[in-house]
């Protein structure tokens, strides 16, 4: 009998704990990294737009095992348009240029860690040399998730992959100057979707030649693209972003994995 009191203060103590609710963790806003890369090869790199697979994979499983969450250029676009970054840090793959390892080596390791990318093809290139075919790009633009959305999205790198601003001066007037803009972004546009589905709605600026330039980006809005990559580096910290200069972390032979948690602040 003698226990009881001690017993009624011991379930008080309890109830006061149980009724105490603990704030929940406030995710902070996160950063978007754009990635950029080129070829990937097996063994070691020999210049500097290569990288190996096992590095390539390295990239894949850091982005994996730090939470960064893989989106798209349309999902971009909603976070621009929504004006708020999400929780957590993002990154969008890309690849320059139509190198047949896209289809050989980066397709089923993006396959396997369920990760999308845009792949920016130079047209006039495709299907020689060491270019993927336009068989191939035809079948990788027709994976789909379980949701619907495509995971292997096609961009313009242009016609002829040559420089859109450096060029400028050649031309004698600026009607003949447009008409070699919208050459080279319409021709490539039309070509990709002659072979993939849906809308080309994405452009990497050759060189990163022509960055903010107002000429080429009302070229690009005027043959009807929404997104402009460019090669300025750095990450997307804010939902200000000009979705027509979108900044780019290039992926080089000697990139370590650790340099894109440095941009995301990890």
């Amino acid at each position: 009998m003698k226990l009881k009191p001690l017993i009624f203060i011991i379930i008080l103590i309890s109830i006061a704990g149980c009724s105490e609710k603990e704030e929940p963790v406030k995710e902070e806003e996160g950063k978007i990294i754009v990635l950029m890369y080129h070829r990937i090869v097996n063994g070691q790199a020999t210049n500097l737009y290569e990288r190996s697979v096992d590095d390539f994979e390295g990239d894949l499983r850091y982005l994996q095992q730090n939470k960064i969450n893989v989106i798209s250029f349309n999902d971009l676009g909603s976070i621009i348009t929504a004006g708020k970054m999400p929780q957590g840090n993002s990154a969008i793959i890309t690849f320059d240029d139509g190198d047949h390892s896209w289809y050989t080596l980066v397709k089923p390791l993006l396959l396997e860690y369920k990760m999308n990318a845009t792949f920016f093809l130079w047209t006039n290139m495709i299907g020689q040399n060491s270019f993927i075919q336009w068989n191939e790009v035809e079948e990788m633009s027709h994976y789909y998730t379980r949701e619907g959305q495509r995971l292997f999205v096609f961009g313009s790198h242009t016609w002829s992959h040559t420089y859109l601003l450096q060029r400028k001066s050649e031309f004698s007037t600026m009607t003949e100057y447009i008409a070699f803009l919208d050459y080279e972004l319409d021709e490539s546009k039309k070509l990709i979707e002659s072979h993939t589905p849906g809308q080309v709605i994405t452009l990497s600026l050759p060189y990163g030649d022509g960055f903010e330039d107002p000429d080429i980006i009302a070229a690009a809005q005027r043959n009807g693209y929404k997104f402009v990559r460019t090669s300025k580096w750095g990450a997307i910290s804010n939902p200000s972003l000009n979705l027509f200069a979108i900044p780019s972390l290039p992926i080089l032979d000697s990139t370590t994995a650790d340099e894109i948690g440095f941009y995301l602040g990890i």
